[in-house]
């Protein structure tokens, strides 16, 4: 009979969307929780590694992914404060034929569209809005999700996918609010034609300098430029999509070269974040109750691994629910599988925002001469672990 009962996900977004089509490819019914009044997603850019094409593949949405998406030739590195590039990463040929799929950039809105137009049209999918989880209960048999308008709603297994500030973690971890880093992104869109002529170039291209740094990209179908620049300002609580002014935005940049400060120039409608994350833990299941994406792994930006992980989980989980015919069994089994590596790039994060992203003085030239010093070949072999790997392993 438990079997019979759909799968429920609370949450909406690329993680939530990812999980739900990889279930009914098995097979397993579902029905996605949102809380918003519509489903959609909010932000700019999004970078792809390799592992995120091979979750699309997996997902069955690799063509429509495919044909958005914006090929990069490079990941460029630059030195804020002199202007001069430190290296780069060659995308091409040979990056792709290492990893088995390229390196991209997307809209976050159209990457989640995609996801969307799956889910609506199979008939193993339910998505309903203003349906926000705010808490479950379980017996042995079952799982009840508890709306915020006092309906429940009964299932096998409760995925909580609902993100940062996920309402299903605080029961399933209950280790409190998520840890606040002291960074502050602004975020910006230029049109193309508003982008200084020289920096337009087909790159995820990343300034780096004391305490800050700028990153740009083209997007949708080289229209836009996506601009995204964070400074340690020790922020001391969290703060999203907040409207700002280009002269707060400009405080953080006054001791970078002239041509990094001219790109902020260009940006309007800025919006910030303070950017929050957690230290890796292996809760993530409570009996008929397990978590996906930022919910389970909440990850600082600088490794740009966010959605990637999440589609990553979501082929995970789908299989092992798949192959297990034990629900319990197929919960640890994921969580095993997955922990590892989500904890890994977790503290990685950090890593790279201390010593690639904002470092000074001796800590920068240190920077400097260590990642000139490396060839293509060797940049492909550090990062074999991260993009050579998939939901199910490497």
């Amino acid at each position: 009979m438990a079997e019979t009962r759909p799968v429920l996900i609370a949450g909406g977004g690329i993680g939530g969307l990812a999980v739900a089509l990889g279930l009914a490819q098995k097979g397993i019914r579902s029905i996605l929780l949102e809380k918003a009044a519509a489903l959609g997603e909010i932000g700019a850019g999004i970078q792809l590694g390799p592992n995120a094409f091979h979750a699309f593949d997996y997902l069955g949405v690799g063509e429509a992914a495919r044909n958005m998406a914006v090929y990069i030739d490079q990941l460029r590195l630059m030195d804020a404060l002199t202007a001069d590039e430190i290296t780069h990463i060659d995308l091409g040929d040979a990056f792709r034929a290492r990893f088995g799929n390229p390196y991209a950039v997307v809209h976050r809105g159209d990457l989640h569209g995609v996801f969307l137009r799956a889910c609506q049209s199979h008939e193993l999918i339910e998505l309903r809005v203003s349906s926000e989880v705010v808490g479950y209960e379980q017996d042995g048999s079952s799982v009840t999700a508890k709306l915020a308008s006092g309906e429940r709603i009964t299932g096998r297994l409760l995925i909580g996918a609902d993100g940062l500030w996920s309402n299903i973690r605080k029961q399933v971890t209950a280790d409190g609010p998520p840890r606040v880093s002291g960074h502050t992104t602004y975020r910006s869109v230029i049109p193309t034609e508003q982008m200084p002529e020289d920096l337009r170039w087909n790159a995820a291209t990343l300034w780096a300098g004391p305490k800050c740094h700028i990153v740009h990209y083209p997007l949708s179908g080289w229209k836009v430029f996506n601009l995204v620049v964070t400074y340690h300002n020790d922020a001391p609580e969290p703060v999203a999509g907040k409207p700002v002014s280009e002269a707060e935005v400009m405080k953080g940049f006054t001791h970078v070269h002239e041509r990094a400060q001219n790109i902020i120039r260009h940006g309007t409608n800025w919006k910030l974040w303070v950017l929050c994350d957690r230290d890796p833990t292996e809760r993530w299941i409570d009996g008929r109750v397990v978590l996906l994406g930022d919910a389970a792994h909440p990850m600082l930006q600088y490794f740009a691994q966010g959605a990637c992980q999440a589609m990553e989980d979501a082929v995970c989980l789908s299989h092992m629910l798949a192959h297990h015919d034990d629900q319990a069994a197929a919960l640890d089994a994921y969580r095993a599988q997955r922990f590892p590596r989500t904890a890994r790039v977790q503290l990685m994060s950090r890593a790279i925002g201390e010593h690639v992203y904002h470092p000074a003085g001796d800590h920068a030239r240190i920077r400097n001469a260590i990642m000139s010093a490396k060839s293509q070949t060797e940049w492909c072999d550090d990062i074999a672990w991260l993009y050579g790997g998939t939901g199910l392993g490497s």
